[in-house]
């Protein structure tokens, strides 16, 4: 990973916004033929690597590579595809970004290169690309219209040009791994990541991105029961089973249909220090989170923790009560999610309801959603935030 780290220091001194905003990645090396990778993976951002192939290219394209996956996370590419045409879909999200990134390697896709206009959004772009049938197999130098719109002249693109550009610098196949977490999601990871990006770079953006960073810096309009849903929701997906009693989206009634299985197996950790004690609060949280979880498999782990796990209670199937335990004195984030590794099953989840002040693990690959007090702050970058005094609100 040191090619790697040695991109986002020059970053940090140079673009402290993209420096701080990768911090937040998750890493995984990866082999393949392209050099870098990124998606939104059950709502945890992921940044792939592969050392040897980042190598080749010079600082610049390194940089210039960083700054490309930076831009498809902000537009919220990979969570966005669905179900577009997914060959067209990629050249269309490189297209809208690649005219604004300096120093990107020579076979980056550019509009230019197919005749279309700089400055279009990736959805413009798609609507022009889609009608090209073929699209991942073209070959031959025969030219393809692609139309504008009424009352234009349709622009022009060569099959051969589209055939060469049909693999992007970074690879888009995980983008597929985007699709397991709701936009919704999606959007409030991406937010708090830009939030803590650019609080920490002291309010440092380049100019072309100031509009989209101010419109994640607004507070967000999604109520927080529909975050804490699909949080749950994302997080009790253990695979697909087929039935006949669901239509095949793809071959109709003679195939069976998929039906999502889901177990609910989630850890929740109740900071039980004096700071954190409003009881309308998390009475109110904790009536949410039993609704989410009636009806449905599930197993709850509730753990009590201060500077240890003070209590431990399990519900199993339809919790139907919420216990009220007060603890008291400092806080230790750790035990719980020491005592979350150790659980079998691994739990597909933590909720953790404190006020953030003490110390808490310096990462953690259980997905996390961290429920603060009114006055707390977020300990760590990762995991996704939720504050309790917006959860008397209605929605």
């Amino acid at each position: 990973m040191r090619p790697l780290q040695d991109a986002i220091v020059r970053l940090l001194k140079r673009r402290p916004f993209y420096g701080q905003f990768l911090l937040q990645f998750r890493r995984r090396a990866f082999t393949g033929d392209k050099a870098v990778a990124v998606t939104i993976a059950d709502a945890i951002p992921t940044l792939f690597i592969n050392p040897d192939r980042f190598a080749l290219f010079s600082a610049g394209e390194q940089e210039a590579l960083l700054e490309h996956l930076i831009k498809h996370v902000l537009h919220l590419h990979p969570c966005r595809r669905r179900e577009r045409r997914t060959a067209a879909w990629d050249l269309a999200c490189d297209l809208a970004i690649n005219p604004s990134i300096e120093q990107l390697p020579p076979e980056a896709p550019q509009p230019a290169k197919l005749r279309l206009p700089d400055g279009l959004a990736a959805e413009e772009y798609y609507l022009r690309l889609a009608q090209i049938p073929d699209l991942g197999t073209l070959a031959g130098a025969a030219a393809v219209p692609v139309r504008q719109g009424s009352g234009t002249q349709p622009e022009i693109v060569q099959r051969q040009d589209v055939a060469n550009l049909q693999k992007p610098v970074d690879d888009h196949q995980h983008w597929q791994e985007a699709d397991r977490t709701p936009l919704a999601l999606s959007e409030q990871v991406v937010r708090q990541m830009v939030r803590s990006a650019w609080k920490k770079s002291h309010g440092e953006a380049t100019g072309e991105l100031r509009a989209l960073i101010d419109s994640y810096l607004v507070p967000p309009r999604i109520p927080w029961q529909q975050i804490l849903r699909q949080f749950i929701g994302n997080a009790g997906r253990i695979g697909r089973s087929s039935t006949w009693k669901r239509r095949h989206r793809r071959f109709g009634q003679s195939t069976p249909g998929l039906r999502k299985l889901r177990l609910l197996n989630l850890v929740v950790g109740i900071d039980v220090s004096d700071s954190t004690d409003t009881q309308p609060l998390r009475e109110t949280f904790a009536r949410e989170l039993l609704q989410i979880a009636r009806g449905r498999d599930s197993r709850i782990s509730v753990l009590y923790a201060g500077s240890q796990v003070q209590k431990i209670e399990t519900f199993s199937r339809m919790p139907q009560v919420v216990d009220v335990y007060r603890g008291g004195g400092f806080t230790d984030l750790r035990p719980v999610f020491e005592q979350a590794r150790q659980m079998q099953p691994r739990p597909a989840a933590i909720i953790y309801l404190t006020d953030g002040f003490g110390p808490a693990p310096d990462h953690s690959d259980i997905p996390t959603l961290w429920v603060l007090s009114p006055d707390g702050e977020k300990p760590v970058d990762w995991g996704l935030e939720l504050r309790l005094e917006t959860l008397m609100e209605i929605p």
